[in-house]
């Protein structure tokens, strides 16, 4: 396998990072963009499919929102 100069000084600044050999950070990559059961068709069809939901509802989020930016920010997450 060929990799270009910035590709090999990236993946070796990775494998510094992690502790991970080469090979296995590639092996990862594969697997996370050939290997997903993610379907895009899927996702989009849910998302166009969702657009609308809240279309009916009374309900504001606005005075939530406001409210949490008055608050602490320690506050919010808990």
């Amino acid at each position: 396998m060929s990799l270009t100069e910035e590709q090999k000084r990236r993946l070796d600044a990775k494998a510094a990072e992690t502790g991970l050999s080469l090979s296995d950070l590639i092996r990862r990559a594969v697997d996370r963009y050939y290997m997903s059961t993610r379907d895009a068709d899927a996702d989009v069809t849910a998302i166009r499919q969702a657009v609308g939901a809240w279309q009916d509802r009374d309900f504001d989020g606005e005075p939530a929102v406001f409210q949490s930016r008055r608050e602490p920010s320690h506050h919010r997450h808990r």
